[in-house]
């Protein structure tokens, strides 16, 4: 299974970019790969395939009306292990004895 987070967004079309970013989690929500949005990106949990398939599809429709476009991407790959959106956090609030800020 795949963790991977990414954020990708247009250079050229000025200080407000969330309409594009907006069509991007449009593509995401509709994937149905599991996600989590977070303010400074989003994180995908599934299998290679389907989560690269969700990355193409931000950038093809990104693409499509924006010339320039800056994409980060972070991938965990770890054999046989799902559910890590949840269990990555919950460990480390376990050990910490406490519930973090989500």
């Amino acid at each position: 299974m795949v963790l991977l987070e990414f954020s990708m967004t247009p250079l050229d079309k000025g200080e407000s970019v969330s309409p594009y970013v907006s069509r991007s989690l449009k593509i995401v929500d509709e994937s149905g790969v599991d996600y989590r949005l977070t303010p400074m990106g989003t994180c995908l949990e599934g299998e290679w395939d389907a989560v690269m398939g969700v990355i193409k599809k931000c950038f093809d429709t990104m693409n499509a009306d924006c010339n320039r476009i800056t994409c980060s991407i972070k991938i965990d790959y770890r054999k046989g292990k799902a559910g890590r959106l949840e269990s990555k956090i919950a460990s480390v609030e376990e050990k910490l004895g406490k519930t973090l800020k989500k």
